[in-house]
Protein backbone atom coordinates (compact mmCIF):
# COMPACT_ATOMS: atom_id res chain seq x y z
CA UNK A 1 0.00 0.00 0.00
CA UNK A 2 1.43 3.38 -1.02
CA UNK A 3 2.06 6.07 1.55
CA UNK A 4 1.36 8.70 -1.09
CA UNK A 5 -1.81 10.70 -0.77
CA UNK A 6 -4.42 10.05 -3.43
CA UNK A 7 -6.27 13.07 -4.80
CA UNK A 8 -9.89 13.01 -5.90
CA UNK A 9 -10.45 15.93 -8.28
CA UNK A 10 -14.15 16.76 -8.50
CA UNK A 11 -15.21 18.74 -11.57
CA UNK A 12 -18.80 19.93 -11.78
CA UNK A 13 -20.02 20.55 -15.33
CA UNK A 14 -23.06 21.83 -17.13
CA UNK A 15 -22.75 22.67 -20.83
CA UNK A 16 -19.06 23.29 -20.25
CA UNK A 17 -17.59 22.28 -23.60
CA UNK A 18 -16.19 25.78 -24.25
CA UNK A 19 -13.82 25.73 -21.26
CA UNK A 20 -13.53 22.13 -20.06
CA UNK A 21 -10.54 21.23 -22.24
CA UNK A 22 -8.25 23.46 -20.14
CA UNK A 23 -9.46 21.78 -16.96
CA UNK A 24 -8.87 18.29 -18.32
CA UNK A 25 -5.43 19.10 -19.74
CA UNK A 26 -4.24 20.65 -16.49
CA UNK A 27 -5.17 17.52 -14.49
CA UNK A 28 -3.69 15.11 -17.03
CA UNK A 29 -0.45 17.13 -17.14
CA UNK A 30 0.22 16.75 -13.41
CA UNK A 31 3.49 15.01 -12.56
CA UNK A 32 1.75 13.32 -9.62
CA UNK A 33 0.34 9.85 -10.45
CA UNK A 34 -2.12 9.24 -7.62
CA UNK A 35 -5.20 11.00 -9.00
CA UNK A 36 -8.79 10.14 -9.78
CA UNK A 37 -10.90 12.58 -11.76
CA UNK A 38 -14.62 12.65 -11.01
CA UNK A 39 -17.02 14.59 -13.22
CA UNK A 40 -20.44 15.56 -11.87
CA UNK A 41 -22.68 16.68 -14.71
CA UNK A 42 -25.97 18.51 -14.38
CA UNK A 43 -27.45 17.39 -17.69
CA UNK A 44 -25.19 18.81 -20.42
CA UNK A 45 -26.39 18.81 -24.02
CA UNK A 46 -23.51 20.69 -25.73
CA UNK A 47 -20.94 17.93 -26.15
CA UNK A 48 -19.50 18.11 -22.62
CA UNK A 49 -20.12 14.43 -21.91
CA UNK A 50 -18.68 13.41 -25.26
CA UNK A 51 -15.56 15.46 -24.54
CA UNK A 52 -15.12 13.73 -21.18
CA UNK A 53 -15.63 10.28 -22.71
CA UNK A 54 -13.06 10.98 -25.42
CA UNK A 55 -10.37 12.58 -23.27
CA UNK A 56 -10.95 10.92 -19.88
CA UNK A 57 -12.14 7.37 -20.57
CA UNK A 58 -11.08 6.17 -17.10
CA UNK A 59 -12.82 8.99 -15.23
CA UNK A 60 -15.91 8.44 -13.11
CA UNK A 61 -18.81 10.41 -14.57
CA UNK A 62 -21.95 11.09 -12.53
CA UNK A 63 -24.71 12.14 -14.91
CA UNK A 64 -27.87 14.20 -14.40
CA UNK A 65 -26.99 15.34 -10.90
CA UNK A 66 -29.39 18.25 -10.49
CA UNK A 67 -30.33 20.52 -7.62
CA UNK A 68 -27.44 22.98 -7.49
CA UNK A 69 -23.67 23.11 -7.18
CA UNK A 70 -23.64 22.09 -3.51
CA UNK A 71 -25.53 18.90 -4.29
CA UNK A 72 -23.14 18.22 -7.17
CA UNK A 73 -20.03 18.65 -5.03
CA UNK A 74 -21.52 16.43 -2.34
CA UNK A 75 -22.16 13.74 -4.95
CA UNK A 76 -18.50 13.98 -5.92
CA UNK A 77 -17.41 13.63 -2.30
CA UNK A 78 -19.64 10.57 -1.84
CA UNK A 79 -18.10 8.94 -4.92
CA UNK A 80 -14.49 9.81 -4.07
CA UNK A 81 -11.96 7.21 -2.95
CA UNK A 82 -9.00 9.57 -2.50
CA UNK A 83 -7.44 10.82 0.71
CA UNK A 84 -7.73 14.47 -0.36
CA UNK A 85 -10.53 16.14 -2.30
CA UNK A 86 -10.22 19.20 -4.52
CA UNK A 87 -12.91 20.96 -6.52
CA UNK A 88 -11.65 22.04 -9.92
CA UNK A 89 -14.67 23.10 -11.89
CA UNK A 90 -14.98 23.55 -15.63
CA UNK A 91 -13.97 27.24 -15.48
CA UNK A 92 -10.75 26.44 -13.59
CA UNK A 93 -7.41 24.79 -14.30
CA UNK A 94 -4.16 24.13 -12.46
CA UNK A 95 -1.47 26.70 -13.15
CA UNK A 96 1.50 24.29 -13.36
CA UNK A 97 2.27 20.58 -13.74
CA UNK A 98 3.57 20.13 -10.19
CA UNK A 99 0.63 21.52 -8.21
CA UNK A 100 -0.59 18.22 -6.73
CA UNK A 101 2.91 16.98 -5.92
CA UNK A 102 3.56 20.27 -4.12
CA UNK A 103 0.31 20.10 -2.16
CA UNK A 104 0.99 16.46 -1.27
CA UNK A 105 4.42 17.28 0.12
CA UNK A 106 2.98 20.14 2.18
CA UNK A 107 0.24 17.94 3.68
CA UNK A 108 2.76 15.18 4.42
CA UNK A 109 4.98 17.69 6.19
CA UNK A 110 2.02 18.92 8.27
CA UNK A 111 0.03 15.78 9.16
CA UNK A 112 -2.10 17.52 11.79
CA UNK A 113 -3.45 19.97 9.24
CA UNK A 114 -6.53 18.56 7.58
CA UNK A 115 -6.67 20.97 4.68
CA UNK A 116 -4.55 23.28 2.58
CA UNK A 117 -4.98 26.13 0.17
CA UNK A 118 -2.95 28.51 -1.94
CA UNK A 119 -3.47 31.48 -4.22
CA UNK A 120 -5.26 31.74 -7.53
CA UNK A 121 -4.78 33.72 -10.70
CA UNK A 122 -7.73 35.28 -12.54
CA UNK A 123 -8.25 34.94 -16.26
CA UNK A 124 -10.31 37.88 -17.53
CA UNK A 125 -10.90 38.38 -21.25
CA UNK A 126 -7.86 36.26 -22.06
CA UNK A 127 -5.51 38.17 -19.73
CA UNK A 128 -4.01 36.49 -16.67
CA UNK A 129 -4.03 38.55 -13.47
CA UNK A 130 -1.94 37.51 -10.47
CA UNK A 131 -2.25 38.46 -6.82
CA UNK A 132 1.34 38.92 -5.72
CA UNK A 133 0.71 39.80 -2.07
CA UNK A 134 1.33 37.11 0.60
CA UNK A 135 -1.59 35.15 1.98
CA UNK A 136 -2.99 36.69 5.18
CA UNK A 137 -2.63 34.40 8.20
CA UNK A 138 -5.71 32.19 8.52
CA UNK A 139 -7.41 31.71 11.86
CA UNK A 140 -11.09 31.16 12.48
CA UNK A 141 -11.37 34.73 13.78
CA UNK A 142 -9.40 36.29 10.93
CA UNK A 143 -11.65 34.54 8.42
CA UNK A 144 -14.78 35.50 10.36
CA UNK A 145 -13.62 39.13 10.18
CA UNK A 146 -12.95 38.91 6.45
CA UNK A 147 -9.21 39.54 6.89
CA UNK A 148 -8.35 36.11 5.49
CA UNK A 149 -9.96 34.36 2.55
CA UNK A 150 -9.84 30.94 0.93
CA UNK A 151 -9.92 30.63 -2.88
CA UNK A 152 -12.21 27.67 -3.48
CA UNK A 153 -10.42 26.34 -6.61
CA UNK A 154 -7.09 26.27 -4.75
CA UNK A 155 -8.35 24.41 -1.65
CA UNK A 156 -7.63 20.77 -0.78
CA UNK A 157 -9.48 18.99 2.05
CA UNK A 158 -8.83 15.55 3.52
CA UNK A 159 -11.85 13.38 2.77
CA UNK A 160 -12.20 12.24 6.38
CA UNK A 161 -13.02 15.81 7.42
CA UNK A 162 -16.27 15.77 5.46
CA UNK A 163 -17.41 12.71 7.40
CA UNK A 164 -16.50 14.46 10.64
CA UNK A 165 -17.81 17.99 10.04
CA UNK A 166 -20.36 17.56 7.27
CA UNK A 167 -20.43 18.42 3.60
CA UNK A 168 -21.72 21.42 1.66
CA UNK A 169 -25.06 22.86 2.70
CA UNK A 170 -27.40 22.07 -0.19
CA UNK A 171 -29.66 24.97 0.80
CA UNK A 172 -26.91 27.41 -0.20
CA UNK A 173 -26.37 28.59 -3.76
CA UNK A 174 -23.42 30.99 -3.48
CA UNK A 175 -21.76 30.94 -0.04
CA UNK A 176 -21.50 27.19 0.55
CA UNK A 177 -17.70 27.41 0.51
CA UNK A 178 -17.62 30.20 3.11
CA UNK A 179 -19.82 28.08 5.37
CA UNK A 180 -17.41 25.16 4.95
CA UNK A 181 -14.28 27.24 5.70
CA UNK A 182 -15.91 28.62 8.85
CA UNK A 183 -16.77 25.10 10.01
CA UNK A 184 -13.30 23.80 9.20
CA UNK A 185 -11.58 26.82 10.73
CA UNK A 186 -13.14 26.16 14.14
CA UNK A 187 -11.38 22.80 14.31
CA UNK A 188 -8.32 22.77 12.05
CA UNK A 189 -5.80 25.27 10.79
CA UNK A 190 -4.94 24.92 7.11
CA UNK A 191 -1.56 24.60 5.48
CA UNK A 192 -1.20 27.91 3.67
CA UNK A 193 0.78 27.63 0.44
CA UNK A 194 2.00 31.03 -0.66
CA UNK A 195 2.01 30.20 -4.37
CA UNK A 196 -0.42 30.34 -7.29
CA UNK A 197 -2.03 26.93 -7.63
CA UNK A 198 -5.06 27.46 -9.83
CA UNK A 199 -6.39 29.74 -12.55
CA UNK A 200 -9.98 30.89 -12.18
CA UNK A 201 -11.74 32.02 -15.34
CA UNK A 202 -13.80 35.08 -14.45
CA UNK A 203 -16.64 36.15 -16.72
CA UNK A 204 -20.04 37.79 -16.51
CA UNK A 205 -21.82 34.47 -16.89
CA UNK A 206 -20.33 32.94 -13.73
CA UNK A 207 -22.86 32.47 -10.97
CA UNK A 208 -21.41 34.81 -8.34
CA UNK A 209 -20.54 37.50 -10.89
CA UNK A 210 -23.99 37.57 -12.47
CA UNK A 211 -25.78 37.66 -9.09
CA UNK A 212 -23.63 39.95 -6.96
CA UNK A 213 -26.41 41.19 -4.68
CA UNK A 214 -27.80 37.71 -3.99
CA UNK A 215 -24.26 36.45 -3.37
CA UNK A 216 -23.63 39.15 -0.76
CA UNK A 217 -26.99 38.58 0.91
CA UNK A 218 -26.36 34.86 1.24
CA UNK A 219 -22.82 35.40 2.50
CA UNK A 220 -24.14 37.64 5.28
CA UNK A 221 -26.76 35.05 6.25
CA UNK A 222 -24.06 32.37 6.42
CA UNK A 223 -21.67 34.47 8.46
CA UNK A 224 -24.39 35.29 10.98
CA UNK A 225 -24.60 31.56 11.77
CA UNK A 226 -21.21 31.89 13.47
CA UNK A 227 -21.87 35.16 15.27
CA UNK A 228 -21.85 33.55 18.73
CA UNK A 229 -18.38 32.09 18.06
CA UNK A 230 -16.85 35.39 16.89
CA UNK A 231 -19.27 38.28 17.48
CA UNK A 232 -16.83 41.17 17.08
CA UNK A 233 -15.20 39.76 13.98
CA UNK A 234 -18.53 38.86 12.37
CA UNK A 235 -19.84 42.37 12.99
CA UNK A 236 -16.75 43.89 11.34
CA UNK A 237 -17.21 41.72 8.27
CA UNK A 238 -20.93 42.38 8.27
CA UNK A 239 -20.37 46.13 7.96
CA UNK A 240 -18.25 45.55 4.87
CA UNK A 241 -20.86 43.27 3.33
CA UNK A 242 -23.70 45.71 4.06
CA UNK A 243 -21.70 48.54 2.44
CA UNK A 244 -21.08 46.32 -0.57
CA UNK A 245 -24.79 45.54 -0.83
CA UNK A 246 -25.62 49.27 -0.65
CA UNK A 247 -23.19 50.02 -3.50
CA UNK A 248 -24.67 47.24 -5.64
CA UNK A 249 -28.22 48.49 -5.05
CA UNK A 250 -27.16 52.07 -5.78
CA UNK A 251 -25.47 51.02 -9.00
CA UNK A 252 -28.53 49.04 -10.05
CA UNK A 253 -30.74 52.08 -9.41
CA UNK A 254 -28.52 54.25 -11.60
CA UNK A 255 -28.83 51.71 -14.41
CA UNK A 256 -32.62 51.53 -14.18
Amino acid sequence: MTSKLKFSIVTCTWNSAATLADTIRSVQAQDYPYIEHIFVDGGSTDGTLEMIAKNCPEALVLKNVVGGISRGMNAGIDAASGDVIAFLHSDDYYSAVDILSHVSSQLHANPLNQWAYGKIQYLREGILHSADYPLPLFTFRSFAAGRAWVPHPAAFVRRAVFAELGMFDVKLKYAMDIDLWLRLGQHYLPVQIDAHLTVFRQHEGSLSTANKLETSQEEWRVRRRYFAKAPFETAICGLRILRRMWRIRHKNLLKS
